[in-house]
């Protein structure tokens, strides 16, 4: 289902908005719901990968591990791949 989204520009705004979206061939709403989908998109995975980094970071600190352990780990974890191809 959609829904109506009202926004206030003023005239000048409202007016380049429309001819750039025209020159696109879009229309005002289509472009509109582009930047909207594209702005969602970008912002949803910043903050999912933040929230991934600070879990991953609260469990290694509870283990005990500390940052040259995980250095370690992944060095090593690369080097095995590598060997194994």
């Amino acid at each position: 289902m959609s829904r109506q989204i009202i926004v206030k520009v003023n005239n000048e705004t409202k007016e380049k908005f429309y001819r750039l979206a025209r020159v696109e061939g879009k229309t005002a709403s289509e472009k509109i719901r582009e930047l909207l989908e594209n702005y969602i998109k970008k912002s949803d995975i910043g903050a999912v990968v933040d929230s991934l980094w600070e879990r991953i970071g609260a469990k290694i600190k509870k283990k005990g591990f500390t940052e040259k352990d995980v250095e370690r780990i992944i060095k090593e974890t690369r080097a095995s791949k590598r060997a194994s191809r």
